[in-house]
């Protein structure tokens, strides 16, 4: 039986415009009725989970940065991981030799270089925080939660993440969230971690718990749920990780996921 349900946002949770479809809001309240718990892990900073709270009537703790920062229900930090300091100046200079835009964060701030740089209108837009314009990122590579490069190249990206996985993969963490971005957090930071985390505070088993997501990113916490479960937009490599496939996340995929979970448990 699943008693809780933890899942990614982007490309999961919300469509591709960033909303939450009604078929979305309406699944997460099936949830309640049922007595199953939903908790968000995202890439995204804290920031840009909260506002999916309300809407969706969550009350349980989330982890935002791929696991990297996890605060209880209330919003009070229970476990942080910064990157290594070398491994940031690493990535950043790899992203930069590589033409990428690079965007920190780090203290509570999405720090960037280039306010003309696509995908920040799109990403402010999904973690709901302004940004601030910096000379130099290097006074704030000594406590940053995540590196991230950005670009509409997505052939560049794929291969730079391969460049970083060699260069810094035992210090850190490197991930594609979406295919135009690559993530860098710290090494432990990952989103089965966090999902454990957040169902050990539930007082919920991993077999009890079902994971959902559509990217690679989201490997870890399919690999140690209950049920995984990968959209249709997923990946070959993140369906083949998974359990069970649902439709694509402009599809009621998510709310199918809901249906299929309350159904397995109406059958247990």
């Amino acid at each position: 039986m699943i008693r809780l349900l933890v899942s990614d946002v982007d490309g999961t949770l919300v469509r591709h415009d960033r909303t939450l479809a009604p078929s979305t809001i309406a699944a997460a309240g099936r949830l309640r009725a049922a007595g199953v718990a939903l908790a968000l892990v995202s890439s995204r900073p804290l920031a840009g989970l909260d506002v999916l709270l309300e809407p969706l009537g969550i009350d349980t703790p989330r982890a935002g940065f791929n696991g990297g920062l996890l605060c209880d229900a209330e919003g009070h930090v229970l476990d942080e991981l910064t990157i290594p300091p070398e491994a940031c100046r690493t990535a950043v200079a790899a992203l930069d030799a590589a033409g990428i835009d690079v965007w920190v964060f780090a203290g509570g701030e999405w720090l960037l270089r280039n306010a003309q740089a696509p995908y920040i209108a799109r990403e402010q837009l999904s973690i709901s925080m302004g940004w601030r314009v910096v000379d130099d990122f290097a006074p704030y590579l000594h406590a940053a939660h995540k590196v991230m490069g950005s670009s509409p190249d997505i052939e560049r990206i794929a291969r730079v993440e391969t460049s970083l996985h060699a260069a810094i993969g035992k210090a850190s963490a490197v991930h594609r969230s979406q295919d135009y971005y690559i993530d860098i957090t710290h090494p432990d930071a990952n989103k089965g971690r966090a999902a454990l985390a957040i169902a050990q505070l539930l007082g919920v088993t991993p077999a009890e718990m079902a994971c959902i997501g559509d990217m690679p990113n989201d490997l870890p916490m399919l690999a140690v749920a209950g049920l995984g479960i990968a959209m249709g937009n997923a990946p070959t490599i993140v369906k083949t990780g998974a359990h069970l496939v649902v439709a694509d996340n402009d599809s009621d995929g998510w709310a199918e996921a809901v249906t299929q979970i309350l159904a397995m448990d109406a059958h247990d």
